[in-house]
């Protein structure tokens, strides 16, 4: 039989770690807590069957910086980041670092169990990369010029005033065209909306 899947948990709040690895245990995910990067850093070389979820914003080495490392060294686990609220463009950043998916705080625990499930997935299947961008340009194929300029505004971490300004039309209208890049796309909150469109390639 393959080894179980192990989730790598690194955040520098200590409340957090134990929240979090306990939630992951009770969901039959086994999870090892590392206080720091660079803590985890130093037994990742030759892992396997696992998969990352990381704070964005620590000391010393961030979220981002990991993910860095981790591609620098060779080290291929598919990585989920955790963001705070206005995180938007970090987590942009941080996706076409190769970031397999980032869930926003505060977040419900089955957003987080399906994340890992999902990242614990992308590390078993080689072409799953591949099918996930197709999906994600199949989602986007349906969107007007205009609904496709206002997701680039959202992808950029503007609000909604500021699109408004730059693309010449009101913020209630922005609001009008996010709702329907949302209905479209069937994305189910903002971090799954611009995890497809930089997947995509927007």
């Amino acid at each position: 039989m393959p080894p179980e899947p192990i989730v790598h948990l690194i955040d520098d709040d200590e409340a957090v770690r134990a929240s979090l690895s306990f939630l992951l245990e009770m969901n039959d995910l086994p999870a090892r807590t590392y206080a720091s990067a660079g803590e985890f850093l130093q037994v990742a070389d030759g892992l396997s069957q696992a998969c990352v979820v990381t704070d964005v914003r620590m000391p010393k080495m961030s979220g981002l910086e990991l993910v860095r490392a981790m591609s620098e060294r060779g080290i291929r686990l598919p990585v989920v980041v955790m963001t705070g609220h206005g995180d938007v463009p970090l987590a942009v950043n941080a996706m076409r670092a190769g970031v397999v998916d980032f869930i926003e705080k505060p977040f419900d625990d089955g957003v987080l169990i399906e994340a890992v499930k999902r990242a614990l997935a992308v590390g078993v299947a080689s072409n799953t990369g591949r099918l996930e961008r197709e999906r994600a340009q199949q989602a986007l194929s349906g969107l007007s010029p205009r609904e496709a300029d206002v997701l680039r505004g959202v992808v950029a971490g503007r609000m909604n005033k500021t699109i408004a300004q730059e693309l010449g039309i009101s913020p209630r209208t922005v609001e009008i065209y996010r709702a329907n890049v949302m209905n479209k796309t069937g994305a189910r909150g903002l971090p799954e909306l611009i995890r497809l469109a930089v997947l995509a390639g927007l």
